[in-house]
């Protein structure tokens, strides 16, 4: 059987792709899932619409701070607009919009309340932000969130008005450092 380039070619890649589901490509694996999100981060900016009907919630809804934050339930925020996110250290898709939350925090920290939320522990999140130089007020769910605002999909992200109303939810990473979002959290606090 005389080899060519064709069916070398398809012998390494059902090699690498064989090679991404063993033990020693886990990391492989893990870091191409990440590029690709960190791709579409910058790609793809979140849509960034009003809903077109808000939605009230009950906003007691109580979190345990444990990094760069002290225990809150959302009612103590009502009249501010709240930016609320979950995440996890262990999701790629969340790990690559983290550099545009930071910028976006660090732009809005005193006019929009931030509430990032994981259901890891506290000493996990600190390692990962200390490695990438992040400072995002950091909870724990301590009682079940509101349905309007509950989620099984990470990343999923929040922006909440002044009346306590869902004005917009976006589901998968998402560059939010972007100029429609800036926009749409500028309109929230003139409101």
């Amino acid at each position: 059987m005389k080899f060519n380039k064709k069916m070398l070619g398809n012998i390494l890649f059902f090699g690498f792709i064989i090679f991404l589901f063993t033990p020693y490509g886990l990391s492989t694996r893990a870091k191409l899932t990440q590029g690709v999100a960190y791709v579409k981060t910058l790609l793809m900016p979140p849509t960034a619409e009003a809903v077109n009907e808000r939605v009230e919630f009950n906003t007691d809804f109580s979190l345990k701070g444990i990094v760069n934050a002290t225990d809150v339930n959302l009612k103590d925020l009502d009249g501010e607009v709240i930016f609320i996110n979950y995440w996890a250290t262990w999701c790629p898709p969340c790990r690559a919009e983290m550099p545009s939350l930071q910028s976006l925090y660090d732009d809005y920290k005193g006019k929009v309340s931030f509430v990032f939320i994981t259901s890891d522990d506290a000493q996990k999140v600190e390692r990962f932000y200390t490695k990438h130089n992040y400072e995002l007020p950091t909870y724990n769910i301590l009682s079940n969130p509101p349905k309007e605002i509950d989620t099984e999909t990470l990343p999923a992200t929040f922006v909440i008005d002044k009346k306590g109303k869902v004005a917009m939810s976006e589901f998968g990473p998402a560059n939010w450092n972007s100029a429609k979002v800036r926009e749409l959290l500028d309109n929230l606090i003139s409101e």
